[in-house]
């Protein structure tokens, strides 16, 4: 899945610094879409319209997904077959780029910590030489201490930005929740919600908001 700027978060901070212990320890086996071998059915919504899919990771490429819901009603005969095609065109589902790879240690900031939860805030590395987004963003991740676990992911830009001639973006923000880990299952994504406002030739809006839940996990692999 894509990941896009978000809204950035003010808050009390300490000095900038390398990353604590603790939390590289988190980020070393984190990653953004949660573990591989699980199946999950995924709702999306956006605009006025919906998806619900199954993912299936022990089935062939391109067969791994199935549409169930679209728009709130059991897909046509038409609507099954014109999505099959697509899924040609679809990545196999575990390999959302994983923001962890972007941050910049040495700036990271505490923002707030209970004790319990903590979390820090850091500036990003251009992912590309055509990235003109990361400068104007920043990635804060929420660590549980109990359990290590990584619970949030907030992508957000902290002033608006052109990533291309002709566009302007306000405001975006993109965050990403996960379960705590239980017995056998892991650390799960949750869901993913995105908010972006601006504009494109300067008087076409570009507003969007888009949600996207993970449900009925189960999993499919070999412990």
């Amino acid at each position: 899945m894509r990941l896009i700027p978000f809204l950035f978060l003010f808050a009390s901070a300490v000095m900038a610094g390398p990353i604590p212990p603790e939390l590289a320890t988190a980020l070393a086996d984190f990653r953004t879409e949660g573990p591989k071998g699980w199946t999950f059915t995924q709702t999306t919504a956006a605009e006025g319209k919906s998806l619900v899919e199954v993912y299936d990771p022990a089935k062939p490429d391109f067969q791994r997904w199935t549409l169930i819901r679209k728009d709130g009603h059991e897909p046509t005969a038409d609507e099954i077959r014109e999505y099959r095609e697509k899924q040609t065109r679809r990545t196999g589902g575990e390999t959302a780029p994983n923001v962890k790879d972007q941050i910049n240690r040495e700036t990271c900031e505490l923002v707030s910590d209970d004790g319990t939860r903590a979390t820090w805030r850091f500036r990003l590395h251009p992912g590309s030489a055509e990235d003109r987004s990361a400068e104007h963003m920043a990635a804060s991740f929420t660590l549980h201490r109990p359990t290590g676990t990584i619970e949030r992911v907030e992508l957000a830009s902290f002033e608006p930005f052109s990533p291309m001639f002709s566009v302007s973006i306000d405001e975006a923000r993109t965050v990403l929740t996960y379960s705590l880990p239980d017995g056998d299952t892991p650390s799960l994504l949750q869901a993913v919600h995105m908010k972006v406002r601006g504009k494109a030739m300067w008087f076409k809006s570009l507003d969007s908001d888009l949600s996207v839940v993970y449900s009925n996990y189960t999993y499919a692999g070999r412990r």
